[in-house]
């Protein structure tokens, strides 16, 4: 670390030194903000109007534009929801200037204006896959009352859920392990709260989220699927304010406001579908889940001059499940704990720098009863990690980013499948696996984006990794281009090569919590290389069509070995195979207007191959839908109602069935037990899955503070999925069973801001 701010000075006294030393130009930087908030503003276009030169800001609110001729110009401000800003700048060559802008809300959005700066800016994005939700619709589709990211991000085309009650997405082919999840730049390992339609994230205090589906920069590592890169709001400057919600299934609190040279905020949020489910009647053939959560999130922001700010952020989550039923008995609690702190920092108005330090806990407990065999999963993963960027504007045409990374682990897992979980023959016998694993990782990455002319921009990175347990050094060259036909169409391509150092086992009829364990000397690092082609259009003002194809190959990919009667290392508890995964999307969005929202089509097909399962032969894994159709839309009557719905219809998930019944039995045993011979593995699907859920908004005041009313009608005509479906062996007669989720769920909820 020592060394990285050596280097970030020294490139920054260069930095200084060349922006002098240019004699026939100057340069324009600074952060724009929400004056009434002091808030950050992301993705914010700033451009010169009588030149085709501009910038967007950062995730800290940071543009820089370099290289601008001498003269007097017209310098244009503009974001989604905010009044336009015009401002004239004399600039002198040799001279840079720094200057921030303060934005004001507006009820009235120039589309027209906006669109006009995003195009400006477009013109040098290089990204591809990527999908900025605005966090307005976020708020806007309701579940029990309740926005969600999550639950957002799932009617996504490509991004999948393996059933309601999952607790990660599934993306192109990838399983919820393989996608990195980003806090402020810190990572949490599981995001999602039981039945997966409620993440971690509280959305009153989420200001940015950016999905990228694959073809992900150098600067992410450690996953091979996809990147979710959230950004907590910083807190209102200026003013204490905050909303108070009171919903059918939970309530949360949000408060913010200034503190000393910065501010603060912080959300909570608690379940009680414990209580309310005792309101609903309730068919013995289809039992209901018990489930509760809790969630707590934090964030204090400082500056320390204009060039330096530091944040510390955290959450901590807890959930609980009980199901009991059919001679199926479960339990499972989940937590998660995250603290982290941020420090950027400006150099000069080309360089940028940020580091960050956190610490992250994750463990779940997971405990079965299926026709008297019991099993128990207990796993944690502790993660420090420290780690520093350095952003580089090297000019109009050409930005340099590199970083550095170091994380220390501790991996805890226990798993008994004897039919005998007494802790005090846990760990001791000989069918169970207890396993305490450290390890350290170090990564370095360089990345560089040049616009070769108008046209034609590409990206090149390399990543490098260590890890100390396996004593493993990978490197991950990466590469995307883009290059616009005309201002509405753009052609974009990416590949390159991913590897993941940790795994999840996951029980194959249970997979809604995650049991992480890292890679050791025992088995090979996973990997997966993508190729992605993506054609962006415009084809109306307002209006994003986009069409992508992926291939994805995946290697040294883990299956839980349920089999396995003892472990002392990772391949004692996994068998080690490959995937492939390919498909194609098409994305119709419509940001603008009274009307918005979107409408997708994925179409993909994964295949997963390992010598110890299904006989060697190819199979498709539990999680593969091949069709994905799904709506958004939303809708502003005036300035009192709103309305919204989502729609999404997929093919069923995956089963192994079952060919035909023994029967087994202990000496002594009056009884002994039913078991099934399986057929061929995921040879089976369910009945395809689909849903329409409706909300409705009301705006008012009470009391003199805004306050909304939600009305959201959740799973409309009472279609309830399949969560697992199994064979009951207690009886002598095999019945199949099917145990089912949430039916249709109307709620209100209460908001009130102050």
């Amino acid at each position: 670390m020592l060394l990285f701010i050596i280097l970030a000075n020294l490139v920054g006294v260069y930095a200084e030194e060349f922006e002098l030393l240019d004699d026939e130009s100057s340069s324009l930087s600074g952060i724009i903000k929400d004056k009434n908030t002091g808030e950050t503003l992301i993705g914010a276009t700033v451009i010169i109007k009588e030149t085709k030169l501009g910038a967007r800001t950062n995730k800290t609110g940071f543009y820089t534009i370099p290289k601008i001729p001498s003269g007097a110009y017209t310098v244009v401000v503009s974001y989604l929801g905010y009044e336009r800003i015009e401002s004239k700048f004399n600039f002198v060559a040799g001279v840079p200037i720094r200057n921030d802008f303060n934005m004001n809300q507006s009820e009235v959005v120039l589309n027209e204006i906006f669109v006009e700066a995003q195009r400006e800016v477009e013109r040098r994005q290089i990204s591809i896959s990527k999908v900025n939700v605005p966090v307005q619709t976020i708020k806007n589709i309701r579940v029990g009352g309740e926005s969600d990211v999550f639950r957002t991000l799932q009617y996504l085309p490509g991004v999948l859920t393996s059933s309601q009650i999952s607790s990660g997405l599934f993306v192109r082919g990838g399983s919820p392990d393989q996608n990195l999840v980003l806090l402020d730049g810190s990572i949490v390992y599981n995001p999602t709260h039981l039945f997966g339609f409620i993440s971690t994230f509280n959305t009153d205090a989420i200001k940015d989220v950016e999905l990228i589906k694959g073809g992900f920069d150098a600067e992410y590592g450690g996953r091979m699927s996809a990147v979710l890169n959230l950004t907590q709001k910083d807190g209102n400057r200026n003013k204490f304010s905050g909303l108070a919600s009171i919903g059918a299934i939970s309530s949360r609190a949000f408060v913010e406001g200034p503190l000393l040279n910065g501010s603060f905020s912080v959300s909570a949020r608690r379940t009680y579908f414990d209580l309310v489910k005792k309101l609903i009647k309730e068919n013995p053939e289809e039992p209901i889940p018990d489930f509760g959560f809790y969630d707590l999130n934090a964030k204090i922001t400082q500056d320390f001059g204009d060039n330096d700010k530091v944040s510390i952020s955290g959450f901590n989550s807890a959930d609980k499940l009980a199901f009991e039923s059919f001679g199926l008995g479960l339990t499972l609690d989940i937590g998660n704990r995250m603290l982290a702190s941020r420090w950027t920092h400006i150099f000069n108005n080309q360089l940028f720098s940020t580091v960050n330090l956190s610490y992250s806990n994750y463990y779940n407990n997971f405990r079965g009863d299926q026709s008297g065999y019991q099993f128990l999963i207990d796993n944690s993963i502790t993660d420090y990690t420290l780690k520093a960027n350095l952003e580089w504007f090297v000019s109009e045409d050409i930005t340099f980013k590199s970083g550095v990374e170091t994380s220390n682990f501790k991996f805890k897992y226990l798993q008994n499948f004897t039919g005998d979980t007494d802790s005090t023959q846990v760990g001791s016998s000989g069918g169970s696996t207890n396993l305490t694993i450290d390890d350290w990782h170090t990564s370095m990455y360089a990345q560089t984006k040049w616009s070769i002319t108008e046209l034609f921009s590409v990206q090149a990175g390399l990543r490098a990794n260590y890890w100390q347990l396996s004593d493993m050094v990978n490197f991950e060259p990466r590469i995307s281009a883009r290059y616009r036909f005309t201002d509405r169409i753009a052609l974009k391509a990416a590949t390159g090569i991913f590897h993941q150092n940790l795994r999840l086992a996951t029980q194959p009829d249970f997979s809604f919590f995650d049991t992480w364990l890292p890679t050791d000397s025992t088995v090979p690092a996973s990997k997966s290389t993508h190729y992605i082609l993506s054609l962006e259009t415009i084809p109306y003002d307002g209006y994003d069509l986009t069409f992508d194809a992926y291939y994805k190959k995946f290697d040294n990919v883990s299956e839980l070995n349920t089999t396995a009667l003892q472990g002392a290392t990772v391949s004692d508890v996994f068998f080690i195979g490959e995937a492939y995964a390919w498909g194609g999307e098409v994305f119709l969005q419509k940001r603008f207007g009274k009307f918005n929202g979107w409408m997708g089509y994925a179409i993909g097909f994964i295949e997963s191959k390992f010598d110890s399962i299904n006989n060697g032969e190819a199979f498709r894994p539990k999680y593969d839908r091949t069709h994905d159709f799904k709506v958004v839309g939303q809708y502003e009557l005036n300035d009192r109602w709103e309305f919204g719905a989502t729609f999404y219809f997929q093919t069923g998930q995956s089963y192994t069935g079952a060919s035909s019944r023994f029967h087994t039995q202990l000496p002594g045993q009056i009884r002994g037990r039913g078991k099934t011979v399986p057929t061929q593995r995921y040879g089976l699907r369910l009945p395809p899955s689909h849903q329409l859920n409706l909300t409705a908004i009301y705006s008012f005041k009470m009391f003199g503070l805004d306050s909304k009313m939600i009305i959201d009608i959740y799973n409309v005509y009472s279609r309830r999925d399949i969560l697992v479906r199994f064979y009951n062996t207690r009886e002598d007669e095999t019945v199949i069973e099917d145990v089912k989720l949430i039916p249709i769920l109307p709620s209100i909820s209460l908001e009130v801001k102050f």
